[in-house]
């Protein structure tokens, strides 16, 4: 320890002591070497005088003031142009119906005829035949967004289940909505006994939608066909009721996840307001209805998720849904013009 700070002390007296030779050694003339250590500052340790001409041209410097544009040229020069996209175009953004038809009939009374029987609902039965259900519209009209999603759903649960087990799957949830629909029915038909439906409540799905049934009186239609005589389609509708007080198509579904909200239904409000308007231009209904309403229930007995659309929110959906029924003419168009003769 002394033979270094005699060390210390020579390089101290020393003059014209230089470090150049060895430009990557520094060696520190401080006595804080000797003593106690300190934190070092790492710029402490650079060669002002090498880099003080630097210092001062970036110091002194003038220049002017920076804009967006000079920027965006430096930006350029650094990296190259920017590829922007192009905006669409209002028309491309809204688009509308070719040919519109009205989702009201101003010759239907909004409120049901005195004349027909409250207390029987109506039960029409569907007749297949070459009109287009309201059903095959919706699925030859998928995105591709909206079939690449349940594609992939499909081959993981093939995955998980197997061929046969996803067979068997499908054949089961089919089964337990038409059972749904089947207790439903029994719970809001007039015929229905109440042996009946007490045996309905012992089903998750009845006891989750219990507290929307609570609001449904009023009963119109059960399971009930119904056709837009001026757009060519068909469909069978579930329920046609007082929701609220309000005249509704009701449309029961069934989910394994939770549908808090309208868009997590994909397309149901389009078929919703499909039979909307086939109810309002169809002449076996005395009435038209303005309102819709989607209830989503669950297995395991949560609370159902109801879902009301307005006569405004149906008008926006009705849009939609003729722009969908003219896709799918134009695609059977299509299909029967590159069938050989």
């Amino acid at each position: 320890m002394k033979a270094f700070q005699n060390i210390c002390r020579q390089l101290r007296s020393s003059k014209g002591f230089s470090i150049e030779p060895a430009p990557h050694v520094l060696f520190s003339t401080s006595s804080s070497l000797c003593g106690r250590k300190k934190k070092v500052n790492p710029y402490g340790e650079v060669d002002q005088e090498k880099y003080s001409d630097l210092v001062k041209s970036v110091l002194s410097f003038r220049g002017q003031a920076q804009t967006p544009e000079s920027l965006f040229e430096e930006d350029a020069l650094l990296y190259g142009p920017v590829s922007k996209c192009k905006a669409p175009k209002q028309d491309e953004e809204a688009v509308v119906p070719r040919n519109w038809f009205p989702l009201f009939n101003p010759e239907k009374s909004i409120k049901p005829n005195v004349t027909s029987d409250p207390a029987i609902p109506l039960k029409i039965p569907l007749q297949r035949g070459m009109i287009p259900s309201v059903t095959r519209v919706l699925q030859q009209t998928m995105t591709a967004e909206q079939i690449f999603y349940l594609e992939r759903w499909k081959q993981r649960m093939i995955l998980e289940l197997g061929e046969d087990g996803f067979a068997e799957y499908t054949s089961n949830m089919f089964l337990q909505g038409k059972q749904f629909h089947e207790a439903l029915e029994s719970i809001l038909s007039p015929q229905g006994t109440l042996k009946n439906r007490d045996e309905n409540l012992e089903s998750g799905y009845i006891q989750s939608v219990q507290h929307v049934l609570k609001d449904v009186s009023g009963v119109r239609a059960l399971e009930s066909a119904v056709q837009h005589e001026a757009l060519k389609y068909v469909g069978l509708l579930d329920c046609v009721a007082d929701y609220q007080g309000k005249l509704c198509v009701i449309d029961w579904k069934t989910s394994e996840k939770p549908k808090p909200f309208i868009r997590n239904t994909f397309d149901n409000p389009l078929q919703v307001v499909a039979y909307v308007g086939a109810i309002n231009h169809d002449a076996n209904y005395s009435f038209q209805v303005r309102c819709g309403l989607i209830v989503v229930a669950y297995k395991d007995g949560s609370p159902a998720h109801p879902h009301f659309m307005d006569a405004e929110l149906c008008s926006q959906y009705w849009a939609k849904w003729l722009l969908r029924l003219e896709e799918y003419t134009k695609k059977e168009k299509n299909q029967n013009i590159q069938k050989p003769d």
